[in-house]
């Protein structure tokens, strides 16, 4: 019994990690993408999502000349945005972490690559 339940933690600690950060720290779901723009590569198309607090958000073409008004929730362990037109919701049960890409399928079987930004060190900072 102690061996599957080692077996069963160790495989939720991995499919943490890949996200870098386990939501039984304390992680509050989109706090960290708040104020952030993520892209989003969806059939080879690379729009951005920048996420405003109170849930609101904007989705930029890829030239940035089309900015389509949407909301945004992070509960339930899905990460969704709704538009006038179409809500995706994705599975969302860890963080984000700057500059690593992540493969999810929404629940209309859309599949796409969020990749958050590079967050630079501030003057001053050590690393």
């Amino acid at each position: 019994m102690l061996t599957k339940l080692v077996a069963g933690l160790a495989v939720l600690a991995s499919s943490s990690m890949a996200w870098g950060q386990d939501a039984y720290y304390g992680w509050t779901p989109g706090s960290e993408i708040v104020g952030q723009r993520v892209q989003v590569q969806t059939n080879g198309v690379t729009n951005t999502v920048a996420f405003e607090s109170g849930g609101v958000a904007k989705i930029y073409s890829p030239t940035g000349s089309t900015v389509v008004d949407a909301n945004w929730t992070a509960a339930n362990g899905q990460l969704c945005l709704i538009t006038s037109n179409t809500s995706d919701c994705y599975p969302y049960r860890a963080p984000f972490q700057a500059g690593q890409a992540v493969d999810m399928i929404s629940d209309c079987a859309v599949h796409s690559r969020w990749l958050a930004p590079q967050v630079s060190a501030k003057a001053g900072e050590r690393g």
